[in-house]
């Protein structure tokens, strides 16, 4: 019997991506020297930092203007006056804050700390390190349609992609991959109605599998100076559909952690 296996495989040789690089070209690249051809079915993840870099979603600290609610968001959390308007900007709403630490509800609609701002593995000018900052991908799943809209058109083959980036939970410790942009994939399974081993129907299962792969891929690409952006998956257990990262995020009046 052919043993049921999920594959992930860390793309090599991907450079530092530049505002206005092609993802699929790189894509294709990182596949062409593991001497690996891409299939139907295939998935294949991408960090969101080498998405919003790609994309210039980078700002310079030293042009933000702050506002007077970010004077005071400042004071409370100790971060910079300009990086804390930056995180307005792309928040509906702040929900807790304390120091060096802001709670928002992002534009997009999930919960995450900062809205996705980001310092680390940033860089403009490299006498100026630490003035620029990174921000999420404008439109996730237009991105990632983007790209799979290129892969699928070099290839022939129907692939997923998913965009991914690293949130905090309210339960636990630790941060871990979740899905931020999809397209193409099946984010969110609901298996209601279908029979368990004893053929009793499932009451209330629903799998969010865009975080359960993006969880997978997050820990091979590393969080640090790894430079393994972008992960390939083989043999996801279900057919691919179309999927948006908005299926996964819980409705206002579910969520009990507001």
């Amino acid at each position: 019997m052919k043993p049921h296996q999920l594959i992930f495989t860390a793309l090599p040789n991907i450079p530092l991506v530049q505002t206005g690089d092609d993802l699929a070209a790189i894509i294709l690249q990182g596949m062409n020297d593991i001497l690996l051809e891409v299939l139907p079915g295939d998935v294949f993840v991408i960090a969101q930092k080498v998405v919003s870099k790609a994309e210039g979603r980078m700002v310079d600290l030293r042009t933000v203007r702050p506002s007077p609610q970010a004077l005071e968001l400042a004071q409370v959390t100790g971060k910079a006056p300009e990086l804390v308007q930056v995180i307005l900007n792309e928040s509906s709403s702040i929900l807790r804050q304390r120091e060096a630490l802001l709670i928002v509800e992002h534009r997009l609609g999930f919960i995450c700390a900062n809205a996705g701002v980001d310092r680390s593995n940033v860089q403009g000018d490299r006498e100026q390190y630490g003035t620029w900052v990174l921000m999420l991908p404008e439109d996730p799943d237009g991105s990632a349609e983007r790209v799979r809209a290129a892969l699928q058109e070099a290839t022939g083959a129907n692939i997923g992609v998913l965009i991914i980036d690293s949130h905090g939970r309210a339960w636990r410790l630790g941060t871990e991959g979740v899905c931020i942009g999809a397209a193409g994939f099946p984010t969110l399974l609901d298996l209601r109605g279908q029979p368990d081993l004893f053929g009793e129907p499932l009451k209330i299962t629903q799998v969010g599998l865009a975080d359960e792969i993006a969880a997978g891929a997050s820990a091979l690409m590393g969080q640090a100076g790894e430079s393994r952006p972008i992960i390939h998956v083989r043999g996801l257990p279900y057919p691919l559909r179309p999927g948006h990262a908005a299926e996964l995020i819980r409705p206002h009046e579910e969520d009990l952690f507001r």
